[in-house]
C-alpha cells in the first residue's frame, strides 16, 4: 500500500509552477503505460492556460486549490477549491484565474485482448 500527502505535493508543484517559465508544473500520482487509470496532479500559476486540446478518453478533474474555468465550445464551467469537474468529450481549455492545482483523473480505453 502506497499513501501521497496531496497537500505536499500541491504546494511543491505550484512551487515548481511559480519557478517555471511555462507557470506550470505536474506530476503523476498514480498510473501510466501499465495502468487503465492514470492521476496527475497539475499546478498552474495564476493567469497561465492548458491550450484547447482533445481527451480522447473519461475524464474529470477535482480542484484541490484556487479557482480554474475549463472552456469547451463556448461554454466556461468555473470551478474551485473542492470542486469537482467532468471533462468533456469536445476539444477544451483549462484557464488559472488564480494560482491553482487540480487533480486530473484519467480512464485510459481498455484493449479487447487485456
Amino acid at each position: 500500500m502506497e499513501t501521497t500527502s496531496l497537500t505536499t505535493l500541491v504546494d511543491q508543484q505550484l512551487e515548481a509552477a511559480k519557478d517555471a517559465t511555462s507557470g506550470r508544473s505536474s506530476h503523476t500520482i498514480f498510473g501510466g503505460h501499465d495502468h487503465h487509470l492514470r492521476q496527475t496532479l497539475i499546478a498552474l500559476s495564476a493567469g497561465q492556460t492548458l491550450d484547447e486540446h482533445e481527451s480522447p478518453e473519461e475524464a474529470t478533474l477535482q480542484v484541490l486549490r484556487g479557482r480554474v474555468s475549463l472552456v469547451s465550445d463556448g461554454a466556461t464551467l468555473e470551478g474551485a477549491t473542492g470542486d469537482f469537474l467532468v471533462i468533456p468529450d469536445d476539444r477544451h481549455s483549462l484557464d488559472a484565474i488564480e494560482d491553482s492545482a487540480v487533480l486530473l483523473t484519467v480512464s485510459k480505453m481498455l484493449n479487447a485482448a487485456e
